[in-house]
């Protein structure tokens, strides 16, 4: 019976001895409670005891904590509104004082009531000072007396404010649609005022280039018609250079100029008498080898000369001279 016990002795004994013993992690604190009541508060990490049964331990993280706050909309001097929220970050620094404030709440009840004093404080130094004051440097300045206004009144929850800062700055709902139509209105009206100072522009541009046009093709024409001027009088002068040297030759050669022109196109006819003046460059004797009693030759009163084959004889006379 005696050997009986031992075995079941011996595990209670370990069971025992194990629930006495405890490490503290260098990342948490730990409270030690007896039948309720703190007996002691370890920061140091380790091993430890406790008495069996009879001490609990409540383990608290030590590192620091971060926080967004509720979105609240705030009123400021200068009567405009924007709706704010702050992000804080803190941690745990009397684990007694806090679970005298939090309870069993923990981590989630301090957050919350955090939030509220954050929040508080936000709204109490933000509210004594213009919006421009916000969007300015000046904003590091209120960031720093929001947290050490936080930082006093969260000394009471046993914890501790490292840093407030502001996440967003929004404008309220209702107000987000006027500032959006005003908006688009200035952008309306500025890219009209940009789309007519470029029509003005391109206007400028074009009233310049159609007068640089006009002036050069002035200016070519005035050169073009000094050039066939100059080239006129030169043909001139090398026609009547040519009529000063051989008269006849000339007149023959400008009567073929005048006929070759007349005639262009191959379907063009002349009737010509015999004794008209472009004949007689052929000579004066009988073109087909007779004269008539009349004088005008075998081609009778007229000859006709097609358009590009040059004088053709009537049928059954020669045009040999």
């Amino acid at each position: 019976m005696k050997a009986g016990l031992v075995i079941p002795a011996l595990v209670i004994l370990g069971a025992a001895a194990l629930s006495s013993v405890y490490v503290v992690d260098q990342r948490e604190k730990v409270l030690v409670q007896q039948f309720g009541e703190v007996v002691r508060v370890v920061e140091e990490p380790g091993l430890y005891f406790k008495l069996s049964l009879v001490q609990d331990v409540t383990r608290y993280s030590n590192q620091i904590q971060g926080l967004v706050t509720p979105p609240q909309e705030i009123n400021f001097s200068d009567r405009r509104r924007l709706v704010v929220d702050a992000f804080a970050r803190w941690r745990i620094v009397d684990v007694q004082k806090f679970r005298e404030a939090v309870g069993l709440g923990g981590i989630e009840s301090a957050g919350a009531s955090l939030g509220r004093i954050v929040n508080s404080e936000v709204r109490d130094v933000l509210g004594d000072v213009p919006l421009s004051t916000v969007l300015s440097p000046e904003r590091v300045a209120l960031m720093a007396k929001i947290r050490d206004a936080a930082r006093a009144k969260a000394q009471s929850l046993g914890i501790e404010v490292i840093d407030v800062r502001l996440t967003r700055t929004d404008l309220p709902v209702q107000n987000l649609q006027n500032t959006y139509s005003r908006m688009e209105a200035e952008r309306n009206r500025e890219a009209t005022d940009e789309i007519a100072r470029g029509n003005e522009a391109a206007q400028k541009i074009r009233a310049t280039a159609n007068r640089q046009a006009a002036e050069i093709t002035a200016e070519a024409n005035k050169k073009a018609a000094i050039v066939r001027g100059e080239a006129d009088a030169r043909r001139a002068a090398i026609y009547a250079e040519a009529y000063g040297q051989d008269p006849e030759f000339y007149a023959f050669y400008r009567s073929l100029q005048a006929y070759a022109t007349a005639l262009q196109g191959g379907n063009t006819s002349f009737v010509l008498a015999p004794e008209g003046d472009f004949f007689r460059f052929f000579g004066a004797g009988d073109a087909s080898g007779s004269v008539g009693a009349d004088g005008t030759g075998a081609m009778g009163v007229g000859t006709t000369v097609n358009g590009g084959a040059g004088p053709k004889p009537p049928e059954g006379s020669s045009a040999a001279p």
